[in-house]
């Protein structure tokens, strides 16, 4: 991804989740996707996926079950 899209895509989930933590690194392995952080801590990995002309971003994000404990008490 292109840094103009990169910085596109960031300002749309800004404006989504109502925060400007979140912020979009390119990633060094693939041109693809980036990886999502919210303040410093990373929380997930957006895939751009281009099918049929059409563009897409799909967002990956893994929540391990010890955090889901902490977050209950």
């Amino acid at each position: 991804m292109g840094q103009e899209e990169i910085i596109k895509l960031q300002n749309y989930l800004r404006r989504t989740f109502g925060t400007d933590r979140i912020r979009l690194m390119p990633r060094k392995e693939a041109s693809d996707s980036v990886e999502v952080l919210l303040g410093e801590e990373f929380i997930a990995v957006i895939y751009k996926n281009v099918e049929e002309g059409e563009t897409s971003y799909d967002m990956n994000m893994s929540i391990l079950d010890i955090d889901l404990a902490a977050a209950a008490s």
